[in-house]
């Protein structure tokens, strides 16, 4: 019995270890939407690209879409407020609404960073109860 929870738990590493090799290689498809050249939408486009340069480079395709040039592209992903952000690929699909200046949501939103990793990084333990 021993044996098979062994046998168990090393397929579970070695399934755990593939996907974190295939998500290390994923290309990140994003689209950002943004209203015109406002001080949010600038703020917007330079935290994406910091985001994106720092945890994600050269595996990323950012397009910045303003909304007042190109509505019909606004229209058809149903944007309602600007900036939003567009997480096409790799699925889950994810938007993300504001300025861009919480990375910490953005990673964890993006799955570069799960909440517990947050929580480390932030040199907090698990909560107390």
């Amino acid at each position: 019995m021993a044996k098979k929870n062994v046998s168990k738990r090393t397929k579970a590493q070695a399934a755990l270890e593939k996907a974190t090799r295939q998500q290390a290689s994923q290309q990140y498809v994003l689209r950002l939407y943004v209203a015109g050249l406002t001080p949010r939408s600038t703020l917007a486009i330079q935290n994406i690209r910091k985001i994106c340069e720092e945890h994600l480079e050269g595996r990323y395709d950012l397009q910045v879409v303003d909304i007042y040039q190109q509505p019909v592209l606004a229209e058809g992903e149903q944007i309602i407020a600007a900036p939003t952000l567009v997480k096409k690929r790799p699925l889950p699909l994810r938007r993300f609404i504001g300025d861009m200046s919480n990375t910490e949501r953005i990673l964890v939103g993006m799955d570069l960073r799960t909440a517990a990793e947050k929580q480390a990084a932030a040199g907090g333990g698990p909560p107390e109860a």
